[in-house]
């Protein structure tokens, strides 16, 4: 008896999720940015809290 595997002949469909790296690393990019602004806008705060003490 002769056992057929179909794998061996068919390639399975690759369904990875295709990554555009040069967008990525512009989203981070801009996402970095702004952290930055928050935060410099967080220490302005805190030291208007601290000069009203």
């Amino acid at each position: 008896m002769m056992v057929l595997c179909v794998s061996s002949y068919v390639e399975a469909e690759d369904t990875r999720e295709k990554i555009d790296i040069v967008k990525l690393n512009a989203e981070i990019k801009d996402i970095v940015v702004r952290e930055q602004v928050l935060r410099d806008d967080i220490d302005k705060i805190i030291a208007e809290i601290e000069g009203e003490q």
